[in-house]
């Protein structure tokens, strides 16, 4: 646990480091200007990137075909950087679907207390067990998209302010042994 949180702290601060002084903006402001698209959409600041994260990983979690397709429609509800939403869908990828649908799966036979079936990895097999397995899916998608997403949107909050916090510190030692010389 202490591991990933410094991996994530370092991700904030990297990606705070990146676009803090960038010679790219006015280039990413005559692009906006351009295509007239709202400057929310991809701007970097905490509640931007982290509700990016939120929305990402709650549409990454269902199984739906255009699972970007969704973030974008999902725009006009909030403000957003979609950037990083549309990144953060990926999360549900050709490898990682499988184990996703699966546990998904097993997590919403527990919770509406349904034994789990035999499950086969054949096309065959989804067909005829569609309508068994439909509802159980998608409980426990539920369950996974709400929980997770909320569960990622506070935990890069708080390691955002906390790496706020520690480079105001460090900042401050540093001007303070400045001052000392």
């Amino acid at each position: 646990m202490c591991s990933l949180r410094v991996v994530m702290l370092y991700f904030h601060v990297m990606i705070r480091k990146l676009f803090k002084k960038s010679n790219k903006k006015t280039k990413l402001d005559a692009f906006i200007k351009k295509y007239k698209i709202p400057r929310e959409y991809l701007s970097v600041n905490r509640k931007s990137i982290t509700r990016g994260l939120m929305v990402g990983i709650f549409w990454g979690f269902i199984p739906m075909p255009m699972q970007m397709l969704a973030v974008v429609f999902t725009t006009p509800f909030f403000r957003f950087n979609v950037p990083i939403a549309i990144a953060t869908v990926w999360l549900s990828n050709p490898v990682t679907m499988p184990f996703m649908y699966y546990i998904e799966y097993l997590t919403g036979n527990f919770l509406l207390g349904i034994e789990t079936s035999h499950v086969e990895l054949t096309v065959h097999w989804f067909k005829s067990n569609l309508g068994n397995i439909f509802v159980p899916l998608y409980v426990g998608t539920l369950f996974y998209s709400v929980f997770v997403s909320i569960i990622v949107y506070y935990g890069a909050n708080w390691l955002w302010i906390k790496s706020v916090r520690q480079e105001k510190r460090h900042q401050k030692r540093k001007d303070n042994r400045k001052k000392k010389k």
